[in-house]
């Protein structure tokens, strides 16, 4: 089964500054993802920059909106994601508790995907 772990920091501020990471914090998430691919379960990862580098595009009654970043709702951007290969539920809540543990406070989403991918690079 595939999972989508999408990670909502409990911390914006920084993340929404421009503020990477210290090199502490980047050499243990390498670390963890290094031993996620090495195991075969990490299919895909990564960080995003602060909102105000993006866009919101919404459509409402056939009219389309765009709203160039910042956006207001801080606490509710999205920090990065990951894709897994796993065998359950329970275990995507399990490898996102070690996440979380390296990454620090913050929420995490984790949503099945269908099991064949919508479009597959050849």
């Amino acid at each position: 089964m595939r999972f989508m772990m999408i990670y909502k920091p409990a911390n914006v501020k920084d993340m929404e500054a421009g503020v990477p990471p210290t090199p502490e914090h980047m050499a243990a998430m390498g670390k963890l993802i290094g031993e996620l691919v090495q195991s075969g379960v990490l299919l895909a990862t990564d960080g995003l920059m602060p909102s105000s580098k993006g866009a919101r595009v919404k459509q409402v009654d056939g009219k389309v909106v765009v709203t160039d970043g910042p956006f207001a709702e801080a606490k509710e951007l999205i920090g990065g994601f990951a894709i897994f290969q796993l065998q359950s539920k329970a275990e995507a809540i399990e490898l996102t508790r070690r996440f979380l543990q390296t990454a620090g406070d913050g929420d995490v989403e984790i949503r099945q995907m269908p099991d064949n991918p919508a479009y597959a690079r050849s």
